[in-house]
């Protein structure tokens, strides 16, 4: 074969060909040529979020193969398929409500975090039902916007067993920086609630940029905490053979992974695709969590994910895991009733061993429960950092529960 032929048949494959089948068809939607046309000047004009709501069927009822793809090993949806479903799903969102039927230079859509994932504690989705993901815009910035999607069981008036919310940021392709995207004009009471609610989000992620100073209050309040908190550890450092059996170190609920990063895991724009990640860095926290409680975890939700630099292909990945912190009895967060709550923390690094570097890509925290449980250790810190990370996932629970509280009108 010679070498002409080979790059021909290279350029026909498309990242969505090595997916799993709902990627694969939501890229494939994203990639097909726009038969709309719309002049440049439009895209000052505000578009409704109607325009860029999508929908995604899962028939598993009637598509067993679907259903195999998706099946856990107790007949749930296996989480970290929707995940990778998700990130795909607000991507084409993103981009629909950015670029779609136009002629100007398309940005890039880059996905800037993952604000919360949280699956019902009372609805367990079955895999043998069909689901129907569902999601649109709810809220746009100058660069940025929010994207909303729920998942729920066809068919039944339950409500969604899954919410997410994810934030993409519009780049120059030329020059990286951020660029400005169509604005949004929500009309429908829901779709107002929505918007204020990203809009609210977006002013407490800036006051937060602004409240890392070294004299504002947060980072006081992060500092005593941390204090308080590394307090405890004394009887671990100093005399191990005396501390309370009830608690443990957080350096000794850790566990690791490697790999390469291959091809097949690329995305549109030909780096590692986020969702897989997502994927990897869910399982190994659930792993983390089952291996730390002694009882299978429930998953509960994605508190919070950061995109901090691109992996690219070839890249090795290292992961890292260990629980920040620990509820016994749920806490004052109680988003299982009085189930343990088992707070866990993935790193993602990129490791380059020729060049003898490691750089930090992504960052994900995830909560669990333990039913089957009556309680758990606590978790103490080995040293200022470990404290310091721990007092800073405490404060942003909390703050995060107050918000759904004021969400929900409690």
């Amino acid at each position: 074969m010679n070498s002409s032929s080979s790059e021909s048949e290279e350029e026909n494959f498309s990242p969505g060909m090595f997916q799993n089948p709902i990627v694969k068809q939501l890229w494939e939607v994203r990639h097909a040529p726009s038969t709309e046309h719309v002049p440049y000047s439009s895209f000052s004009t505000p578009r409704p979020p109607s325009l860029s709501k999508q929908e995604i069927v899962y028939p598993f009822s009637t598509n067993p193969v679907l259903m195999e793809t998706y099946k856990s090993p107790w007949n749930e949806v296996r989480f970290g398929k929707i995940l990778e479903d998700l990130d795909a799903t607000a991507g084409n969102i993103a981009y629909s409500h950015c670029v779609k039927g136009g002629s100007w230079p398309a940005p890039l859509i880059v996905t800037a975090g993952v604000d919360s994932i949280q699956l019902s504690p009372t609805l367990r989705p079955p895999v043998t039902s069909d689901h129907v993901l569902t999601g649109q815009i709810s809220w746009v910035g100058s660069s940025s916007m929010e994207i909303t999607m729920t998942v729920k069981e066809e068919g039944k008036n339950d409500g969604p067993w899954l919410t997410a919310k994810f934030t993409f940021v519009a780049r120059s392709p030329s020059s990286g920086s951020a660029t400005k995207i169509v604005p949004l004009s929500p009309s429908t009471s829901s779709e107002k609630i929505l918007f204020k609610n990203g809009s609210d989000s977006a002013l407490r992620k800036k006051e937060l940029r602004t409240n890392l100073s070294p004299t504002s209050s947060y980072t006081s309040q992060i500092d005593s905490l941390s204090t308080y908190l590394f307090s405890k550890s004394g009887p671990h450092l100093k005399m191990p053979s005396l501390s309370s059996p009830s608690q443990i170190l957080m350096s000794r609920t850790s566990l690791h992974n490697s790999f390469i990063a291959q091809p097949q895991n690329r995305n549109m724009s030909s780096r590692i695709f986020g969702g897989f990640l997502m994927r990897r860095a869910f399982e190994l926290a659930f792993a983390t969590s089952y291996n730390f409680g002694g009882s299978r975890p429930k998953f509960i939700e994605v508190d919070d994910v950061s995109f901090l630099s691109p992996v690219d292909v070839g890249d090795l990945m290292v992961f890292h895991s260990r629980v920040v912190y620990t509820l016994k009895d749920g806490g004052t967060i109680k988003l299982d009733g009085d189930c343990p709550l088992v707070m866990v923390e993935v790193e993602a690094w990129v490791q380059d061993p020729v060049k003898v570097e490691s750089e930090i890509s992504n960052r994900f925290y995830f909560t669990f429960s333990l039913p089957e449980s009556e309680g758990c250790r606590e978790i103490v810190p080995g040293d200022m950092e470990e404290a310091k990370r721990m007092a800073q996932r405490m404060v942003a629970d909390e703050e995060q529960e107050e918000n759904r509280r004021k969400e929900k009108g409690v």
